[in-house]
């Protein structure tokens, strides 16, 4: 049974309209465009109500078009007497197969417009991606050559030389990684901005280079005649002259227009015009130049900016009728040619199904191993797996394609079909039993100041409110010692609660834009962070952004840009303020919950600044800058004392560190136990050769003493940083967990927060980052 290509009519026997239809007793199936819409009605409102039931059981959309495919074709509503013929009549094909790829092609162009090419050679692609993204596709690739080079010579496997192209497309198909489906997967399981999430695109978009380039080979390289009918000399030119062109044009073009596009303002829709007929344009010259016409649009996609203001604008105004209606056609279109009823060659049916399970377990091997070997936890690595062995709607248009090119019977069309239906929906079950969605930021690396290199870069995210936060957040900034050997990268991101929008919105305001009219404040917060980086030139970076969303939702602004920028420290603002008398004039709850929600969801470690700057000093302001570390023990109290070691580098620092021990220690023989007493014992040599580091030990029977030391120290210090969490039997803070008033503090850090201090005093309470456990 074979698949009947497109059928082509004479244009002058079309019907496009009807003359008054049903009240001239006119048949409105017979017209073209009658008929088309119907099509498009009865396929879109079929898939809809499909998805509507299948997505309580979380399965994705692909699905929902499958069957719907299946169930408008031969399988069920075709058995009906003059169904086909009346409502899908093979002359309309051609409008279905030419609205589905303009779809299609519009598909590919907003996929190269959401991958960020910079994921290959930056730091996000870690050795892990760098291993995965590689071996992936080479050994399902060797894998596969073996299998088709046994199917060919091995006479006892009993396959037909007519079905070896077929076993050459399934597994040149299989061995894809197609960076649209599996980002699509991401997005659909709300794990994108994860560390998995992060480390599946960039893997996902090593793979999809390599495994398309040699999907291409094998394409295009035919049984026993190389390259003499694969592609031509003219055709790569033409091909490599394309990338030029969108190198050369496209991508200057497109920052053009984000330079005339005012800030927090979506691009203007004349350019969205024009980059859509550059997308038809881009069609036409790659199909002519002898390649997949689909490149084209992908290498334009790839040449423009993602993310706002282009590469969103891009996003909403074209993603909803390509990718919401034209592109699901494309999949129901090609379902609608499966026949589950009509099977005659049973063997050649379940070898198939052998070939595609055996091209699924080399990928999922050669995703899963890699992985493991670079220490990724073992529930996240099958996840990773299954994610990365996903298939969708790139798959579904080779799959027609070979079915168009007579490559695939029937038979094989349906069993490919199936098959991905069931991989779709079998992976996207597997990742959610798979995945704890409560660590979406959590990360595998360290990305602390504890165990970040003597001179490597400081990475710092500050979040700000309100100018108040800006001079604060600098003076902390400021101690840090920036300098040649080890500079400060500062991202600084003012929060702005979201009033008169449908939408949240993330503004760089290192794009060059025009700026707005409104946000006054803002400005002058901007204004505040460029005159530090002036003032520390050639020693800190600092990159300015304005998040605008509702409150509920700021923490996951903070966290994703925190774990895009590979941030080590978050640095947020106390919910309460006090005036130059040193009264409590701010009580902010929003974002006492805001800083809660960072503090649970981090991907580096955060540190709230209480600051009190503002309250008048009873002695004039001293040239040198005292601040404290509060030690008891823990992870928390560990980066603390790593920050303060680094502020003690700079001259104009003087750093007290206070260790309060009980007088019955107990016997420790923990790891956290040993990690603190390599850290102090650093701390005390360092000690002896600069004269700004100062330790002492404190002896101290429970909480209440401990109180009092600590009390003690608000009028001795301009700076205290403490330890958020500590071991709750600690006979150092017996009963002072009884009277916390702020629990996400600590009880060290509630004590020195409380709102009656009125001494000069701020407090930076750290948490190191929660780290998965691999």
């Amino acid at each position: 049974m074979a698949v009947n290509d497109t059928c082509f009519v004479d244009p002058s026997a079309i019907n496009i309209h009807t003359n008054g239809g049903v009240w001239n007793q006119g048949n409105i199936l017979s017209s073209t465009l009658p008929r088309l819409q119907l099509q498009l009605a009865i396929i879109f409102v079929l898939t809809q109500s499909l998805h509507v039931l299948l997505m309580r059981m979380h399965l994705p959309r692909i699905c929902s078009e499958i069957l719907a495919g299946i169930i408008l074709g031969p399988t069920v509503l075709g058995n009906i007497p003059n169904f086909t013929e009346t409502l899908f009549p093979r002359e309309g094909d051609i409008y279905i197969d030419i609205l589905s790829k303009i779809g299609y092609s519009f598909f590919i162009f907003l996929s190269g417009v959401k991958m960020d090419p910079r994921l290959v050679w930056t730091g996000s692609a870690s050795l892990t991606a760098w291993s995965v993204g590689i071996l992936a596709p080479l050994i399902p690739f060797a894998g596969g050559s073996a299998i088709v080079l046994m199917c060919k010579t091995n006479a006892s496997l009993n396959v037909h030389r007519y079905h070896i192209p077929a076993v050459r497309s399934i597994i040149s198909t299989n061995i894809l990684f197609p960076f649209p489906v599996i980002a699509s997967l991401l997005i659909d399981l709300k794990i994108i901005n994860s560390e998995l999430g992060r480390l599946t695109l960039a893997s996902t978009l090593i793979s999809d280079l390599i495994s398309n380039f040699l999907a291409t080979i094998a394409s295009n390289i035919k049984m026993g005649s190389g390259w003499r009918d694969g592609i031509t000399a003219s055709s790569v030119i033409l091909l490599v002259a394309w990338c030029f062109l969108i190198v050369a044009s496209a991508e200057p073009f497109a920052h053009w227009i984000i330079k005339q596009t005012p800030e927090g303002k979506p691009v203007h829709r004349v350019y969205i015009i024009i980059i859509s007929g550059a997308v038809l344009l881009a069609v036409i010259l790659t199909d002519n130049a002898g390649v997949n016409f689909l490149y084209g649009p992908f290498l334009l996609g790839l040449a423009l900016p993602d993310g706002p203001p282009l590469g969103s604008t891009l996003v909403d105004k074209l993603e909803t009728l390509a990718c919401g209606m034209l592109t699901p056609l494309l999949v129901t279109y090609c379902s609608m040619k499966v026949n589950l009823t009509v099977l005659y060659d049973l063997e050649w049916v379940w070898r198939v199904w052998a070939l595609i399970a055996v091209c699924l377990a080399l990928k999922f091997a050669a995703i899963l191993f890699p992985a493991l070997v670079c220490k990724v936890p073992i529930k996240d690595a099958l996840a990773l797996s299954f994610v990365m062995c996903t298939q969708g709607v790139v798959q579904m248009a080779f799959y027609f394609t070979f079915a168009i090119a007579q490559i695939f019977d029937g038979e094989t069309l349906t069993t490919v079909t199936a098959s991905v239906l069931l991989i779709a929906a079998g992976t996207q079950l597997s990742v959610m039993s798979l995945y704890d969605y409560s660590r979406i930021y959590t990360g595998y690396h360290k990305r602390d100041i504890e165990h970040i290199h003597y001179n490597a870069e400081l990475r710092v995210l500050t979040c700000t409110h309100r100018l108040d936060d800006v001079l604060a957040v600098r003076r902390i900034l400021e101690s840090s010692f920036p300098n040649k050997e080890s500079p400060l990268a500062v991202y600084a991101v003012n929060l702005v609660e979201l009033v008169g929008r449908a939408s949240p919105l993330l503004i760089d305001h290192q794009l060059g834009q025009k700026a707005s009219s409104g946000g006054s404040r803002s400005q002058k917060i901007i204004e505040f962070f460029r005159s530090f980086q002036q003032q520390y030139s050639g020693l800190v970076s600092v990159q300015l952004f304005t998040a605008m969303s509702l409150p509920r939702f700021m923490h996951h602004d903070v966290c994703s840009l925190a774990f895009d920028k590979l941030a080590s420290l978050i640095i947020l603002p106390f919910h309460r303020k006090w005036n130059q008398q040193g009264k409590l004039i701010l009580d902010n709850s929003s974002l006492r919950i805001i800083n809660c929600s960072v503090y649970d969801m981090a991907p580096c470690s955060v540190g709230i600044l209480v600051d009190r700057h503002k309250i008048k000093r009873p002695s004039p302001l001293s040239l040198i800058y005292s601040v404290a570390v509060i030690f008891i023990g823990g992870a928390d109290d560990r980066e603390a004392l790593a920050y303060g070691k680094r502020m003690a580098r700079s001259p104009g620092i003087h750093l007290t560190v206070i260790r309060f021990i009980p007088w019955d220690p107990m016997s420790e023989i923990q790891w956290d136990a040993v990690l603190d007493a390599e850290l102090l014992k650093d701390t005390r040599l360092q000690g002896t050769h600069q004269d700004n580091i100062v330790y002492r030990e404190e002896k101290v029977k429970d909480g209440a003493e401990t109180a009092l030391q600590v009390h003690a120290m608000e009028e001795a210090f301009d700076l205290i940083m403490v330890g958020r969490r500590h071991r709750e039997e600690s006979p150092q803070l017996l009963g002072l967990n009884e009277w916390i008033e702020l629990p996400e503090l600590g009880p060290i850090g509630d004590m020195l927060a409380a709102s009656d201090i009125n001494k000069p005093v701020s407090v930076l309470v750290v948490q190191q980052q929660i780290v998965r456990k691999r």
